[in-house]
């Protein structure tokens, strides 16, 4: 018998109800879903959009985006998916002749796919092998990482997309770890960090191991580079007046976003403060309870 948790339990699109009302979709619009995952947020825009809009969704995943297929094969006519990073999205776009869009949303947290059934190591909640890739064509895993990058190398990782302040003890007690055997599971990294920070430094509210696993994924997939660069390139796709909506987990994200946001000339910011989901939200989906929504609006030239 399968234990695996069926989608509809487990998927819960992060302030689904907030980014409908930001991007606000119309009849005939076309618009993007950099971040495809299982579909939610473009099932949305479809349902709400009318049946001759269009949603190109872009996802690098290949079990997502064969899964999120299937949830959205009612929608088959209107969705055009994309196997790209949302980094390529100036090409993905190119490549399909469209020039213009009236809205884009991007949602860069991790899926509860990657969470609870992608078993490649992205949460420490379970004993998996630690690959942390999101895309399976990429050639360098979270083991790579590990096994090959200097103390320092992996010092600079933890404390610069972790923000962990135990960045350098962690790097030195994995390094001499491999030297015994190759670090290849959770379990085993886990280990090592819970050992290598004291006692009286573990955070109280998180995990010991929360933030030297969010720098690896980070580091794996290049993911703080790949948001800059839709950031940037997103923006000259936007119709004037068509809306950029942004979710983000974490603080570097975040401010990236804001950044970006806002010395950009063409834009106009629409979130002075990032929306942040409602206690309501947070009950029903604890996993939403880090999510920053930002908005910005394309200037009329």
């Amino acid at each position: 018998m399968s234990d695996r948790v069926p989608e509809e339990q487990i998927h819960r699109s992060v302030l689904l109800d907030e980014c409908m009302r930001f991007l606000n979709p119309q009849p005939g619009g076309i618009y993007v879903d950099g971040t495809l995952g299982l579909g939610g947020h473009s099932k949305e825009i479809l349902a709400r959009s009318g049946p001759d809009s269009r949603v190109i969704a872009f996802e690098w995943d290949e079990t997502a985006l064969s899964r999120s297929t299937e949830r959205l094969r009612a929608y088959a006519d209107r969705l055009q998916l994309v196997r790209r990073n949302f980094a390529e999205l100036a090409t993905g776009l190119d490549e399909l002749g469209v020039r213009e869009i009236d809205g884009l949303l991007i949602d860069i947290g991790l899926s509860s796919l990657q969470l609870d059934m992608g078993e490649r190591g992205f949460s420490f909640q379970r004993d998996e092998i630690l690959d942390m890739r999101m895309d399976n064509r990429s050639t360098t895993s979270a083991q790579d990482i590990l096994a090959k990058c200097s103390e320092k190398e992996l010092a600079d990782i933890f404390y610069y997309y972790g923000e962990e302040r135990q960045a350098r003890p962690i790097a030195a007690a994995i390094c001499e770890s491999r030297v015994q055997k190759k670090i290849e599971s959770t379990k085993q990294l886990v280990s090592i960090v819970a050992h290598a920070v004291p006692k009286r430094f573990h955070p109280k509210k998180i995990h010991v191991a929360t933030k030297v696993f969010q720098a690896l994924r980070i580091a794996v997939n290049t993911e703080l580079e790949n948001l800059a660069k839709i950031l940037d390139d997103g923006v000259r796709f936007l119709k004037p007046g068509a809306r950029f909506c942004v979710i983000s987990f974490h603080s570097l994200e975040d401010r990236i976003v804001k950044r970006k946001f806002k010395n950009n000339e063409e834009l106009e910011v629409l979130t002075t403060k990032p929306v942040v989901p409602s206690a309501k939200e947070v009950a029903e989906n604890p996993r939403s309870r880090s999510a920053r929504l930002r908005v910005a609006q394309k200037k009329n030239s």
